[in-house]
């Protein structure tokens, strides 16, 4: 990790934890990671547990994260949530174009862009997720399946926009499957899309965005991945789900 990239560790919940057992995580984990301000730590609840879990962690150095947010801000969007309604609930960040989304909801590049502009209209980060799929690795597709992803997810963009804006590379393979890529393979993308970014945007950028890793980041591997000089923090999902293995998860990225 660099020392001039803030490392963020974001816990994705999925669909997991009711609102009182969402409230009891976060108590747990506050006491856990209370005092470490050297990386940012942050808590991905369902939306129906954002607004009891916004109370519990005030106070705390733990901030408020969306699994998804939609891109109009109100109207007829039977089961959606807009991006006021989440600043509203004080939420800080937005996770975008999970692979999950992207495969069981349909999700496309033009989506997630439009998605990742409302979040930054409304003051909301968003945390934007690409990946490929194991055939498309196998096949050697992947820089050429991250380039699509970012290049449209990322589209017209500013150059503050982007630095205000988190990217998550999630190999699909790697996902929920036991199975990581490892701190080298993490790597070789990682410094594949800061270039990316650099060459879409400049230098400068390129240096200063934030890249995490995510799939099947357990506290036994969390440290060596986030060893790694490209690699600024995780996005964590079943391992979240306890805040001691979360929380020693966000003290291997202090440690790295």
């Amino acid at each position: 990790m660099n020392p001039n990239r803030k490392p963020i560790i974001a816990g994705n919940w999925k669909m997991y934890k009711t609102a009182a057992e969402a409230v009891a995580l976060v108590n747990a984990l506050k006491a856990e990671v209370a005092g470490i301000e050297t990386v940012e730590t942050v808590v991905c609840p369902p939306f129906t547990a954002l607004a009891v879990v916004q109370p519990a962690l005030a106070g705390s150095n733990v901030q408020l994260a969306a699994q998804n947010v939609h891109w109009e801000k109100e109207g007829a969007f039977t089961g959606e949530v807009s991006a006021p309604m989440l600043k509203e609930l004080g939420v800080r960040y937005a996770v975008i174009g999970h692979s999950e989304r992207r495969q069981f909801f349909g999700e496309t590049d033009a989506g997630v862009n439009k998605r990742a502009k409302a979040a930054l209209a409304n003051g909301l980060r968003p945390i934007v997720c690409v990946g490929e799929t194991l055939k498309e690795r196998e096949a050697n597709r992947t820089e050429q399946v991250i380039k699509t992803q970012i290049t449209g997810g990322l589209a017209g963009l500013s150059k503050n926009e982007m630095l205000e804006t988190v990217i998550a590379y999630e190999p699909v393979w790697a996902i929920g499957t036991g199975k990581t890529a490892s701190p080298q393979q993490a790597q070789d993308v990682h410094a594949f899309i800061r270039k990316l970014i650099a060459s879409l945007f400049d230098a400068d950028t390129g240096a200063r965005v934030r890249i995490q890793y995510g799939g099947s980041v357990k506290p036994d591997n969390a440290k060596e991945l986030l060893g790694q000089p490209d690699i600024d923090g995780a996005l964590v999902g079943g391992a979240s789900l306890k805040a001691d293995g979360f929380a020693a998860i966000v003290k291997a990225g202090v440690q790295a």
